[in-house]
């Protein structure tokens, strides 16, 4: 089984475009979200390394819609490990409607980060450090069964 770490979000107006439903570029931008809370939770380190010498950098983004979210949904973003590769880690991102039994799958995305160092004004490659590989390997596929639920706060 697959494990995740879970982001949960409230869809508001804010979210939504003229027409009523969620704009496309907020479901990037949470899948932003859950990997930012990911961090705070598992790679706090990782997180005061950002404002010095560390950057994480996405390289790759994508997302696929099956169906629409609409304000005051409630969704679910799965986010799992796909592969780590010399410095660049992907995870894949499930969106799931909560109102619904069963929950529905709405969206399907992928996203890939690229670790980093700054030197001397530049971007440098760099080794994914060793809180985040290790924070990282239990939500990879055959992992130890792990589920993290974070919300959004107001």
């Amino acid at each position: 089984m697959r494990t995740h770490y879970e982001y949960r979000h409230l869809v508001t107006l804010a979210d939504t475009n003229l027409v009523g439903n969620v704009y496309f570029t907020n479901y990037l931008a949470w899948q932003g979200v859950c990997r930012e809370h990911f961090l705070a939770q598992h790679a706090p380190s990782v997180v005061g390394r950002l404002t010095r010498d560390f950057a994480l950098v996405t390289v790759s983004c994508s997302c696929e819609f099956f169906s629409e979210l609409f304000a005051m949904d409630q969704v679910s973003i799965r986010m799992t490990l796909d592969s780590v590769v010399a410095n660049r880690i992907t995870m894949n991102f499930d969106y799931y409607r909560l109102n619904l039994d069963p929950a529905q799958l709405v969206a399907r995305g992928t996203q890939t980060i690229a670790c980093m160092t700054r030197q001397a004004g530049q971007l440098m490659p760099a080794d994914i450090p060793d809180e985040l590989a290790s924070a990282l390997s239990g939500y990879a596929s055959g992992g130890p069964p792990r589920e993290h639920v974070a919300t959004a706060s107001a």
